[in-house]
């Protein structure tokens, strides 16, 4: 018989037996931009902890429906648990929301937040204008907004007890005192550099608020000769940070030449148009809650930490 007769012939085996099944792919255990590890979320999830409420949202595979940590219905399964940041995300996967634990009134997502998150907005963008020096008036804030001069005042007042102007007095008046502090700038250039448009009404404010003129600070914080003789720099860091473990680390990949460690001090080179060397020590001093690293460059303490090696350029 020819072959196609043969294959003519034989009965056709059934469609579920040629039929390859469909790979289903296991859904990501939570949401990664969210950064917070499956396990402390189901953690949140399983005790209730209202500390993340509105910043967490678990979605139930075996229902369809995504609640906040909060909600007091039985607490499902871990491997039925997704994981995410917001409400968007859940309902973009597609669980709709629970109607016992009501997510959209979660902190931050409610109505009555609405105001408070106005606030909020409003003194980010009064701190952006204070640090880059420039000038901000308040009808423009609030038309940036989407609303009036006086609901922008009045919902800042309960919010942050002060009014926006007072709020962005006080950043500039911080952001001088820092540059008066840790900086050689003639207080003219201070002025400027902290929005403040008249040198005058400047140290007018300053005055009343710190109790003490602009000159008369900076020579408490640092005196002349220390400013002559480096350029100082101070960088906040908020404990617990191992100093020690990275300080040997650093020991024990230090470049010769170029950088050295000793004790609670690091020294480093750097390269440029004239060769300049920064030092950089701990100290114990805390501004607040904070550590604080200090550090300076000096042509003096160049000679010390760069030697000439062979075959260097």
């Amino acid at each position: 018989m020819p072959l196609r007769h043969v294959a003519a012939a034989r009965p056709h085996a059934p469609e579920a037996q040629v039929r390859k099944r469909r790979v289903r792919t296991a859904a990501p255990p939570y949401d990664c931009a969210m950064g917070l590890h499956d396990d402390a979320a189901y953690l949140a999830l399983r005790t209730h902890d209202a500390r993340f409420d509105g910043r967490l949202f678990v979605g139930v595979t075996s229902t369809g429906i995504y609640c906040r940590p909060t909600c007091r219905v039985r607490t499902p399964l871990r491997r039925n648990c997704r994981f995410f940041a917001n409400a968007a995300g859940a309902e973009r996967a597609g669980f709709r929301p629970c109607l016992r634990c009501r997510p959209e009134l979660a902190p931050g997502l409610s109505f009555a937040d609405s105001s408070q998150v106005l606030a909020q907005h409003a003194a980010r963008r009064i701190e952006q204008a204070a640090r880059s020096g420039t000038a901000l008036r308040l009808s423009e804030l609030a038309a940036r907004l989407g609303v009036t001069d006086r609901h922008l005042r009045r919902i800042f007042q309960q919010a942050h007890g002060v009014s926006p102007m007072d709020y962005l007095s006080t950043q500039r008046l911080l952001l001088a005192k820092q540059l008066l502090t840790d900086t050689a700038l003639p207080v003219t250039q201070v002025a400027l550099a902290s929005g403040h448009t008249s040198l005058r009404r400047f140290n007018a404010a300053f005055a009343q608020r710190y109790r003490m003129s602009p000159s008369a600070l900076r020579q408490q914080a640092a005196p002349a000769r220390a400013r002559e003789a480096a350029l100082p720099l101070r960088l906040a860091y908020r404990p617990p940070y191992d100093i020690d473990g990275v300080l040997r680390f650093l020991k024990q990949r230090a470049l010769p030449g170029v950088e050295s460690v000793d004790a609670l001090e690091l020294r480093r080179t750097l390269a440029g148009n004239s060769a300049m060397a920064i030092i950089q020590r701990h100290s114990t001093r805390a501004a607040g809650s904070r550590g604080v690293f200090e550090g300076d460059t000096t042509r003096d303490r160049l000679r010390e930490v760069q030697k000439p090696r062979s075959g260097t350029p």
